[in-house]
Order: structure tokens, then C-alpha cells, then sequence
């Protein structure tokens, strides 16, 4: 194996986990740290530079850096990233975030985008936009912005106000808004000259169990569950059987139920085809609803819907078995007992999916497989130059942190195109820096004692008061007390081991007092081999191994990226300061003003 380039941005990018594995890029310890330090402003617009919304994704964020969080692999539990970003939110005072918002130029550049669905991904493209003095107009058919985060996630799960304020911050830019607007052609739209259009729709469709016995008959009971939703954000719906049946296992299901127990339900239910570990709920949200006393049925097939006298009154399902063969693809095996359940209504959660009928097929823009939108993956360009798409509408369903991040990149690419520039080769690359740490011989300027403590746990209403409104928020958040507590949790992982080959002296002392084992200094040899031979075998493929030079004894030092804590121990050791500690800082790249 060859000495690592530790001068590339992706190295130690990948090291900061979760940072990495956020779509956004959101620099998660520095933001920590902020709110450590009690500097909540300064922690809001962290995230608010590369999330957008960060009292939103505080409350309902699928929270892919806690997955990744380092912290995990050595406790139980991950760091709180998603409710401390909730914190930072909360204790922000409304004006100390507008005066820290970018200014609007009075003067505009020329350029006109029009925006199609006024959900995450268009609001992302219209916050990056607006301060390079485009003019930005947003349609979409609601009265009110926010798309799916206003929709289809309940305000027992987040307020209409933090949603409102986050919103604000972006419409009072100046967009010009067409609400109750339905777009229902795209050659309409092109007709208007637009500069560019962003399609932000999402995907509006909810899957249903069309070619089931019963559905027709019971149709007057049955709902597709965005719909459901929808509905009962709007106020158009406001109550709901006492027997209800919730098909199926994803975070929209989980939303269902408990709207249902908020609607009237005594006795809900969550029946899924699929294993209960194979969900797709998020396992805070299946915990959640069964803490409603809503139970789970999993490996339970629907086969049809009872009616009598044109009336449902309940389900047939098939119980199934989970065979996984050795590549792991799963197969459901009907066992033949078929279960029924009584209900009331029924509401189908099983997958959402896209439709485009307003887009005409002789405009320019192809469509692939499953009738979507042909879109390159880097610069979210439709095969039609002048249309972008961004969000579900563009690849599918994902999550409103995934629909930011693609807005992003899209509002890159409109801005390079409309000033000429080359749509890939021209994208500006993110902004790193790497600085010492170090203020005297045992001095750091960062605090690297990390505490023992257990994830602190976010309190919650009481579930009698919560269950009977719907607009009565569970989580309550943190304290500012065991906000505090839970930030020590953080191992600093953007505070990264950098080794100076010139300075070892080969004592191994590094190697001694690492408290995992993740330094080795050994010769050079194919990397698997290398892997197997280190103080402790790096078994995780994933993460890389750090290698210097080769040193006079012909070794050389491998430090394991996996396991490291960066507790700084190895330079507080070192005699001769050949390791430093050095806080890494990236930031994706945004719209930079292409066009003037």
C-alpha cells in the first residue's frame, strides 16, 4: 500500500462520519460544539447554511448521521445530533436569525426561475438563489408553502409555527408566490420564458391495493395514506373509525396510526407484510407508535377486504414467513393461515410514487424507467437544458435532508448554465480548512474529555394530554441542562490525527497509550494482508487506513480510522510533537454568483 493523501478534501471528509453521511454535508461537531459553548445562534446558522431548515429536521430528520456517528460503535447509542440541532432552533431568538441572513440585491441580475411545488427542494433553490439576484417565482397548487413537510408530517410531530418561521425566512426574500396555482402544463410554463424551471413536486401519488377483493365495495372506507394525511392538515378530515387498520411499515405508516389514536381510534393496528426488523420506519418511529399502545403485526400479507352489505368491516390476511437466501435478498413464503382482523377503516401506507401528467411528452424531456424524468445524477439537468428537477421528482422517494441536498447542486447548475459555463467541468469545488490545535506543549484549544454518559433521554408529554389533540407536540425537547450533557458525548471527530513522518523517532509511545489499539507501526505490504497485521485487524473495509511515509526502520505508521476516538492522547504523548491535532472544517459548495 501507498502513504495516504491526506491533502485531498474527501480523506478527511469521509473520517467525520457524520458529516459524510449527511446528504448535506451538515458540519455536525462544529455545530455541537456551538451549542456547548451556548452560542445557539451561531449553531442555527450553521445548520441553516447547509440544511435549510433546521427546526424542522431537529423534530423529524431521518437522521443518517446518527447512524454513522462514531459514538455508536463504542456505546449503544449514537450522539442526540438531530435533537441537539432542535435545540439550537429552539433557543434562537427570531431576530437574531434575520439579521444574520444574507442580504437580497435590489438590483437584479436579469434572470427569472420558476419553481415548481413550493416543497423542500424548490424553498432550497429559492434561499440560494434569491441573494445572487435572481427573481424567483413559485408556484404550486396549496395556499400555503412547504409542500410534504406541511402535508404529510403531523403537528403532533412538528408545529406549524416552527414550520411557518423557517419557511418566512425564505418567501420574505422577495419570491414572488403563486399559491392556489396548479400548474397543469409545462408548455405552458416554458411559454412564459422562464430562464429556468426547477419541477419540485415531489412524489404526490400513494400507492394503492387496487386488485384486492373488496376494495371497490369498500372504498368509502379505505384511504390512501399522504391523502389521509393531507387531509387532516388542511382540516378536512377530523375523525375516524374506532377499529382502524394501518397497511403497511414504512415512516408514513407510523404517522397514520398515531394521527388515528389523535382522530378518534381505540383499536389501531399496524399490519406489515415484512419482518419487523426489515421495516422501513425509522426504529424511534415504530417506538413511538407502540409507546401509543399501537401494536405491530408483521409478516402478515393482505389478501382482501371484508365487506358486508357494501360496508367494511374488516381484513383477510395470509401470515408469511422471511427466507433470506445467501446473498441476502429476501423472499416472502405464504404459509397458508390466514388471519382476520376487524376494522372500521382502513388506511393504505404502502409507497408513494411519481406522476407527471402536467408534462407533456413532445416538450424535449424523456422519460426512463418507471415513466420518471431521464436526470443527470450531478447537475439534476432534464434532458430538456432549461429544467431542472430536484427532490422526490427527481429520483424517487427519499427524505426532505436528500431533496435540500439535490436542490443545492441544482441551483448550481442553473446559475453555471446561465452564465455560460460548462454544467460539470465548471462546478465549484467546497471550501476546507485544516488548522492546528495546538496552544502550548499539553495545551489544546478544544476540549477533547469526552463523557461516559449514556444518551440522555428527550422528555415527552404525557400521553393521555398528547393523544387528545392532535396539535399537541410529543417531544418536548431537550433542557438546556441535558443539552449540554449530551453535546460532551461528541468524540470530535473533525478534529483529526495528523502524523509528521520527519519528526518520529520510531518510540512507539503513540502506539502504547492509544486506548484502541488503532496505531501500528509495521511494514508495507497488499492491504489485506496490512489489515490483518495491525495492533488491532481493521475488519471495516469501509473506512480507510491512515499511512505515512516509510520511516528509517523501514516501517511505517497505519493508523486505523475506523476505531479512532481522537481523544488526542497520541499527541499529548509524543515527544516531539510529530502528531498534531487539527480541526478539519468542510463546507459543500453552494450557487456562488456564476451569473452577474
Amino acid at each position: 500500500m501507498k502513504p495516504t493523501d491526506i491533502s485531498s478534501p474527501d480523506y478527511h471528509h469521509k473520517v467525520v462520519d457524520c458529516q459524510y453521511a449527511c446528504p448535506a454535508h451538515t458540519p455536525v461537531p462544529e455545530y455541537i460544539r456551538l451549542i456547548h459553548q451556548q452560542r445557539y445562534g451561531d449553531a442555527y446558522m450553521v445548520n441553516w447554511e447547509s440544511n435549510v431548515f433546521p427546526g424542522v429536521l431537529g423534530r423529524v430528520c431521518d437522521r443518517p448521521c446518527e447512524t454513522a456517528c462514531r459514538r455508536g460503535r463504542i456505546d449503544e447509542e449514537p450522539v442526540a445530533i438531530c435533537r441537539l440541532k432542535r435545540v439550537a432552533a429552539d433557543m434562537t431568538e427570531q431576530q437574531q436569525i434575520l439579521s444574520q441572513l444574507p442580504a437580497i440585491p435590489e438590483l437584479k441580475n436579469g434572470k427569472t426561475v420558476a419553481l415548481v411545488g413550493a416543497g423542500p427542494a424548490s424553498l432550497t433553490v429559492a434561499r440560494d438563489l434569491m441573494p445572487l439576484g435572481y427573481s424567483i417565482h413559485l408556484y404550486d397548487e396549496q395556499l400555503k408553502a412547504g409542500g410534504m413537510m406541511r402535508s404529510q408530517i403531523p403537528s403532533f410531530r412538528l408545529p406549524m409555527s416552527v414550520l411557518d418561521d423557517e419557511l418566512g425566512y425564505i418567501l420574505d426574500m422577495g419570491v414572488d408566490t403563486f399559491f392556489g396555482n396548479k400548474v397543469d402544463s409545462l408548455k405552458g410554463l416554458l411559454d412564459k420564458n422562464y430562464d429556468a424551471i426547477v419541477v419540485g413536486t415531489g412524489a404526490p401519488r400513494g400507492r394503492d391495493l387496487a386488485k384486492l377483493d373488496g376494495r371497490k365495495e369498500g372504498d368509502d372506507n379505505i384511504h390512501i395514506g399522504i391523502e389521509w394525511l393531507s387531509s387532516i392538515a388542511f382540516d378536512h378530515t377530523d375523525s375516524v373509525g374506532k377499529r382502524v387498520l394501518v397497511l403497511g411499515g414504512g415512516n408514513t405508516a407510523m404517522d397514520c396510526c398515531r394521527s388515528a389514536r389523535r382522530l378518534g381510534g381505540e383499536d389501531v393496528k399496524i399490519v406489515v407484510r415484512s419482518p419487523y426488523a426489515d421495516m422501513k420506519a425509522s426504529p424511534w418511529e415504530k417506538e413511538d407508535a407502540m409507546h401509543e399502545d399501537i401494536p405491530i403485526f408483521d409478516n402478515h400479507s393482505p389478501k382482501e377486504f371484508v365487506c358486508d352489505n357494501g360496508k367494511l368491516v374488516g381484513m383477510n390476511f395470509e401470515k408469511v414467513d422471511a427466507v433470506y437466501d445467501e446473498n441476502g435478498k429476501r423472499s416472502l413464503i405464504p404459509t397458508g393461515e390466514i388471519v382476520y382482523f376487524e376494522c372500521d377503516d382502513v388506511i393504505i401506507a404502502v409507497g408513494q410514487e411519481n406522476v407527471f401528467p402536467w408534462i407533456e411528452k413532445d416538450v424535449g424531456i424523456e422519460f426512463g424507467q418507471w415513466d420518471m424524468p431521464v436526470v443527470d445524477k450531478v447537475t439534476y439537468q432534464s434532458t430538456l437544458d432549461k429544467v431542472f428537477f430536484a427532490g422526490d421528482a427527481a429520483f424517487g422517494p427519499e427524505n426532505i435532508i436528500t431533496a435540500v441536498a439535490q436542490a443545492h447542486q441544482a441551483a448550481i447548475s442553473i446559475d453555471l448554465m446561465l452564465a455560460g459555463k460548462d454544467l460539470h467541468r465548471e462546478r465549484p469545488d467546497p471550501t476546507v480548512n485544516l488548522v492546528s490545535q495546538k496552544m502550548g506543549v499539553h495545551e489544546w484549544s478544544y476540549s477533547s474529555s469526552v463523557a461516559n454518559d449514556s444518551r440522555y433521554v428527550v422528555p415527552i408529554e404525557d400521553k393521555e394530554k398528547s393523544l387528545a389533540n392532535r396539535f399537541v407536540e410529543v417531544e418536548l425537547g431537550y433542557s438546556l441542562e441535558d443539552a449540554v450533557q449530551e453535546t460532551q458525548r461528541c468524540l470530535n471527530c473533525d478534529v483529526q490525527t495528523v502524523f509528521y513522518g520527519d519528526r518520529c523517532i520510531e518510540c512507539d509511545s503513540c502506539m502504547d497509550v492509544c486506548p484502541t489499539d488503532c496505531i501500528s507501526f509495521v511494514e508495507l505490504t497488499e492491504e489485506a494482508d496490512l489489515r490483518q497485521r495491525l495492533s488491532a485487524p481493521a475488519t471495516n473495509l469501509a473506512q480507510d487506513l491512515y499511512i505515512s511515509d516509510v520511516l528509517p526502520t523501514k516501517r511505517a505508521m497505519v493508523k486505523d480510522e475506523d476505531v479512532c476516538l481522537h481523544c488526542g492522547l497520541c499527541a499529548e504523548r509524543c515527544p516531539t510533537t510529530a502528531w498534531d491535532m487539527q480541526k478539519f472544517l468542510f463546507k459543500d459548495s453552494k450557487a456562488g454568483g456564476s451569473c452577474r
